[in-house]
């Protein structure tokens, strides 16, 4: 049976039964890697884990009790080299098959563990060492990532330890050599090992203004992520599921481990150099992926590829977030594949919160329902609710329940916290409007709505109208400063191959947008640009526009 069924159970025939229903039976001190992991391990020890591959054609599959003794290997590794209870250390593992090892060998010792994308530079890795106090660095061997570490160390004092993974690095302790004299057992010893509301995970936020906030989970954070996975992506027990992130970010804890896992589904992890669609879509096929999770981007550009090519007649399930979903690239997929696309919304700081989940019809760009746990308010700038069709912030209130996987706050930085939470309500800084049938739609951040001759425009309907010609590939939506109407809306547009600028082509954007939308949102302003600004995370950085255009959305 799947380890879910070890901590709640119930076969939920329809929406409302889920959230009037389901509930997670917490242990005491409850710790993924020894109370999930390792119980596996002795249990299920043939079962599946992890299916790995390369661009090199390098090929890995790990079993449950293989991850058990190699977490265990990892945790004296750690101990070894000092690395105790409370203690950060980051990991830069790409999609290396090191990650998933590294990360439950720091949860047998109660380390906290810091994921971190490989893109980061000097300035990045200085600011995060020195405001978490990171003892050491776990890397895949990289020589640029090692250049960028290095010159770092001169201002970054608390980090006195460096190791490489996956190859060797001079200086470096090799963590794959060190491993294979460790024992495969490491005991659970009692007020030294970590467990329950003791913090596990630290993130930082790839932020789209000012710098990287640290959001910090305790050890009961992966039993939230059982309705990610359960409910929202599908991931069943046998099957084979793929969630396309970067180990340094928090959609991969969604999507890589935790909630797949308990729900019994193997992870399959594919370490591409780049992506490539064909490539992914051969992957895909050729392991036999049951169940599917990535941002819209990744869809937009599956559907330009012949599908008919690739054997997906094992992909039975479909899901979508990290931005809002257009409804053309929805239409799209379901017209190839005869697949839908269920949406769902969170934020590092939470699990999912909001999903088109099992059992549900979905409605083409919309978010879905609410999270069974999660008690979503929609509420204007006054904190009063808003009325259906409002645009207001998504709240969660927590004066009856604070949601299992809800974040502990942010390390080091109590006034942050007590900014976004306080009073048993958190605020998203993302807005929404909600329809007759209680479904969410997303609108943007609150500091990227466009006010405009006394209209409050947000930039994803009128993002979705731009793509669904066929000329625009990528599109950002901001405010410019207008003398009459306060702002003006302007397209920030990337062109698909074949289009090429002129005043012919951003009149009929412009009146394509007028056509789909209401025409007072149209974009006045039209810019084509080769490629967008963004976060390392892949965000658009609409505030980056703004700064260029000499305004902001006040």
């Amino acid at each position: 049976m799947p380890a879910r069924d070890w901590f709640c159970s119930g076969d939920f025939k329809s929406y409302e039964d889920l959230c009037r229903n389901f509930s997670i039976r917490v242990p005491d001190n409850f710790n993924f890697a020894f109370d999930v992991v390792d119980r596996l391990g002795k249990e299920e020890p043939g079962r599946t884990a992890l299916v790995w591959c390369d661009d090199h054609g390098r090929e890995r599959t790990f079993t449950f009790k293989e991850m058990a003794e190699l977490s265990s290997a990892a945790a004296w590794f750690f101990q070894k080299q000092g690395i105790r209870k409370g203690d950060r250390v980051m990991l830069i593992l790409k999609r290396r098959y090191q990650f998933w090892y590294a990360l439950l060998g720091l949860h047998k010792v109660g380390a906290i563990a810091i994921p971190a994308t490989h893109q980061l530079t000097r300035k990045d890795i200085i600011y995060r060492v020195n405001a978490a106090g990171i003892k050491m660095i776990l890397a895949a061997a990289d020589s640029r990532l090692a250049g960028e570490i290095e010159a770092a160390r001169p201002s970054s004092p608390e980090l006195s330890l460096r190791a490489c993974a996956d190859g060797e690095m001079e200086g470096w302790i090799n963590f794959d050599r060190e491993l294979e004299s460790l024992s495969r057992e490491f005991p659970r010893s009692g007020d030294s090992a970590g467990g329950g509301e003791d913090l596990s995970l630290l993130y930082f936020t790839s932020g789209t203004t000012g710098y990287p906030k640290m959001v910090t989970h305790n050890f009961l954070y992966p039993l939230g992520h059982i309705v990610t996975a359960a409910f929202w992506q599908n991931a069943a027990d046998g099957g084979l599921h793929l969630t396309v992130s970067d180990t340094g970010w928090a959609k991969s804890v969604w999507g890589k481990i935790y909630g797949q896992w308990l729900c019994g589904a193997a992870v399959m992890a594919y370490d591409m150099d780049s992506f490539v669609p064909a490539k992914l879509l051969k992957v895909m096929a050729d392991k036999k992926v049951t169940s599917f999770c990535a941002p819209p981007t990744i869809y937009r550009f599956l559907i330009q590829e012949d599908l008919s090519r690739y054997d997906l007649s094992h992909l039975n399930y479909c899901a979508v977030a990290g931005e809002p979903l257009n409804p053309e690239v929805y239409n799209r997929f379901y017209e190839l594949l005869g697949l839908k696309l269920y949406e769902g919304f969170g934020q590092t700081e939470l699990t999912v919160v909001i999903g088109t989940f099992t059992g549900m019809e979905p409605k083409p760009g919309s978010m879905g329902l609410p999270a069974p746990g999660y008690d979503v308010r929609v509420l204007a700038p006054d904190g009063s609710p808003c009325e259906l069709g409002d645009v207001g912030e998504i709240c969660i209130d927590t004066s009856r329940r604070r949601p299992l996987g809800f974040f502990s706050g942010y390390y080091r930085d109590e006034a942050m916290t007590k900014s976004v939470y306080s009073d048993n309500l958190y605020r998203t800084g993302d807005t929404a409007w909600v329809d007759e049938d209680g479904y969410f739609w997303f609108v943007g951040r609150t500091d990227d709505i466009i006010k405009s001759s006394g209209y409050r425009i947000g930039p994803f309907e009128v993002e979705s109208a731009l793509l669904e010609h066929p000329g625009v590939l990528e599109c950002a939506i901001t405010g410019t400063p207008d003398p009459t109407r306060g702002q003006a809306v302007k397209a920030t547009v990337v062109l698909k191959g074949g289009y090429r600028p002129s005043q012919e082509l951003i009149k009929e954007l412009q009146d394509h947008v007028k056509r789909v939308t209401a025409p007072y949102k149209y974009p006045r302003v039209i810019e084509f640009v080769d490629e967008l600004p963004k976060t390392i995370s892949g965000k658009i950085r609409r505030v980056e526009i703004r700064e260029h255009d000499g305004g902001k959305n006040d």
